[in-house]
C-alpha cells in the first residue's frame, strides 16, 4: 500500500494562539477553518485543532531512554538537516523544550535525534530524525 498522509484531530484552548504557533513557528499551511477548528498542513499531513478547552490536559509520562516522555504526543520524522533547523527555530522563538534535542539510543538499532516541546495548549510534539531512514523500524 502506498504511504498516505495521516489525519489527527486534537483539542486546543485558544485558536488564535494555535494558529500563530503552527503557522508562524512550525511553518504549517492553513486548510479549512471555522470558529471552532483549523486544519493545518503538518509537514504533508492533515491535523485539525478543535477549540475544546475542557478536553485540554497534560499527558502522563513514561520513561524512555532515561527521559520522561509524554505518552500522548504526535510529530513527524524529518531529515537531519530539517530537524536541526527546527531545533534552532524553536530556540529562537524561546519555546521551552520538555526534552532538549539529543540523540537517543546512540549506537543501538533505531538511533535517532529527538526533541519534545509543547504547543500553546500543552499538546506534546515530538520531532525525530534518523541518519538512515532504514533505521526507523529497526529492532
Amino acid at each position: 500500500m502506498a504511504l498516505r498522509p495521516f489525519h489527527v484531530a486534537f483539542a486546543v484552548s485558544d485558536l488564535e494562539k494555535t494558529l500563530l504557533f503552527y503557522r508562524d513557528i512550525l511553518g504549517c499551511g492553513i486548510g479549512r477553518t471555522s470558529e471552532k477548528w483549523i486544519d493545518f498542513n503538518f509537514f504533508g499531513h492533515q491535523i485539525s485543532a478543535h477549540l475544546k478547552p475542557s478536553e485540554v490536559k497534560a499527558a502522563d509520562k513514561n520513561s524512555v531512554d532515561g527521559k520522561n516522555v509524554p505518552v500522548r504526543h504526535m510529530g513527524v520524522i524529518l531529515t537531519m538537516e530539517d530537524w536541526h533547523q527546527l531545533a534552532d527555530k524553536v530556540r529562537a522563538n524561546n519555546i521551552e523544550f520538555i526534552i532538549e534535542p539529543y540523540v537517543r539510543f546512540e549506537g543501538e538499532p533505531g538511533e535517532q535525534a529527538t526533541m519534545f516541546f509543547l504547543d500553546p495548549s500543552g499538546n506534546a510534539l515530538e520531532f525525530k530524525a534518523f541518519k538512515d531512514d532504514a533505521s526507523i523500524f529497526a529492532t
